[in-house]
């Protein structure tokens, strides 16, 4: 996340920088670092200059100050009389070197936007300290959710996190399955960090492309027919794993862990499998077609629209029981002939919803498929 890089107000300025970016002589050396200016200065200097119009000032700026002396970085995010802009500029360099990282933290300059991107990136051990500062945590709840999302925060700091939270009645943006995280609190076990750990390493990332609705095909009986995808299952201990650390996984991981977690008996974890921003168009023609699924899944794909506008989702959803009615009549003027014909002589849908296939077909008249 960050913060936006937009300039400092030219009036608030300290007078060593506003006289450094005076000219454009003054300026291209102070771009290069090549002016006399105390940590502090050089850094507003330097952030200024890498925002300029002149293309050439502006990188050589940038290039300045990625290439700055570690002790010289370490004077900079330690002083609280900095712009947040200025600092927030200088948080990747800090996830990098621990020394920094941790005397940008203690800087009360420090924007939550920054600390968003620091809770995204960090490791294990800087997570961890993130999630020290329950004020912080409290006052922008999006920390809370780039810890989350962050595959390498410990599960244990994770859960801690999202009780708070919940204690404090915060609901965290930028969750979807936030519902379903919180419901499961409390289910959380010690061996969570090495397991989750674990599985996230096998399933976090390496997503397959995105399938279209013309990649899916399917059989006579509406069903979509596709490739599971192959991973090894002895690299992820799904079976050992609490009810937190699979709703993390289902909103981290890639097609296989949702393929698995998917099946699970806990609804909740049904439910985030089905709210992961991963889930793929096949994805979610093959779980609409999945009878065994909870009805709250199949109802949660009826009402995504993004979904129900490829003819594989709509088809399977109409010849699944678990389709509310409604949900369900709403697709029927949609499917081809072919599938109405089916449905018409199903004995796996409800009967109110073959009594309309029925009555849609003699209006048609026995029309060509589409």
């Amino acid at each position: 996340m960050g913060l936006e890089p937009t300039p400092l107000d030219p009036a608030a300025l300290p007078a060593a920088v506003g006289k450094a970016l005076a000219t454009p002589a003054t300026r291209m050396m102070a771009a290069r670092g090549a002016l006399p200016l105390a940590p502090g200065d050089l850094a507003t200097a330097l952030y200024q200059l890498g925002l300029d119009a002149d293309p050439a000032v502006a990188e050589a700026a940038r290039a300045s100050r990625d290439g700055l002396p570690e002790r010289v970085v370490l004077g900079i995010v330690s002083d609280a009389g900095l712009d947040p802009r200025v600092l927030d500029a200088f948080a990747g360099r800090c996830l990098q070197v621990p020394a920094l990282f941790d005397a940008m933290l203690l800087n009360p300059a420090l924007a939550d936007d920054t600390v968003v991107t620091l809770a995204e990136r960090g490791t294990d051990r800087q997570v961890d300290q993130l999630a020290t500062n329950e004020q912080r945590l409290l006052r922008a709840p999006a920390i809370i959710a780039a810890m989350y999302t962050n595959p390498r925060a410990r599960m244990s700091t994770v859960d801690r996190a999202v009780e708070l939270a919940v204690r404090e009645h915060i609901r965290v943006p930028g969750l979807a399955a936030w519902d379903e995280i919180a419901r499961a609190l409390g289910g959380g076990s010690p061996a969570d960090d090495q397991v989750f750990a674990q599985a996230a390493g096998a399933v976090v990332g390496d997503e397959a492309a995105p399938a279209t609705s013309d990649d899916l095909e399917l059989d006579d009986d509406g069903q979509v027919k596709a490739k599971e995808p192959v991973v090894d299952e002895a690299k992820v201990p799904i079976n050992k794993m609490s009810i937190p650390a699979k709703i993390r996984l289902a909103t981290l991981g890639n097609s296989f862990a949702r393929s698995m977690l998917i099946r699970d008996p806990s609804k909740l974890v049904a439910s985030a499998v089905i709210k992961s921003p991963g889930v793929t168009e096949m994805e979610a023609a093959r779980y609409a077609g999945n009878h065994s699924l909870p009805e709250e899944v199949i109802k949660e794909i009826a009402r995504r629209r993004e979904w129900t506008k490829q003819y594989p989702v709509k088809l399977t959803l109409v010849f699944n029981p678990k389709t509310p009615i409604a949900e369900a009549s709403r697709f029927l003027p949609m499917l081809h002939e072919r599938h109405l014909r089916q449905l018409a002589r199903s004995k796996g849908v409800p009967s109110a919803l073959v009594a309309q296939a029925k009555k849609l077909m003699m209006s048609r008249g026995g029309k060509n498929d589409k």
